[in-house]
């Protein structure tokens, strides 16, 4: 399952792994949002409500398609957050791991708070 997400000044893929949030996700594709900024995270609403699945993560590697079960939100992080510690990508709360994103995680920095953000299968 490869994804496409785009925004007004880019754009990024990212392969699914095989889990019951990336089959949700890709069952409810294509998503629109607006996209949100924390530190240095981008995340944004999916309508999409799945559980928390057991293996569950808070603190990933930058570049990480994360699902946040809390908010029913993608989370897509390229650095550290305002709770970070040291220099590791901290999520709000646990997040599915869904895969991640083919490129340097940097392209993300040109996303801004309100941003017209979709996801598509690419």
């Amino acid at each position: 399952m490869r994804i496409r997400i785009l925004w007004p000044a880019g754009q990024a893929t990212a392969e699914l792994r095989s889990t019951p949030t990336a089959e949700a996700l890709w069952a409810a594709l294509p998503i629109s949002s607006s996209a949100s900024t924390w530190g240095e995270e981008v995340y944004f609403d999916t309508l999409v409500s799945v559980a928390r699945e057991p293996d569950a993560q808070q603190v990933v590697e930058p570049g990480t398609v994360a699902f946040r079960t809390d908010g029913d939100s993608l989370a897509l992080p390229y650095g550290q957050t305002p709770i970070s510690r040291g220099g590791e990508c901290r999520l709000a709360s646990p997040c599915n791991v869904l895969g991640v994103l083919d490129e340097d995680p940097e392209v993300l920095r040109s996303v801004r708070s309100g941003d017209p953000i979709r996801v598509e299968r690419a």
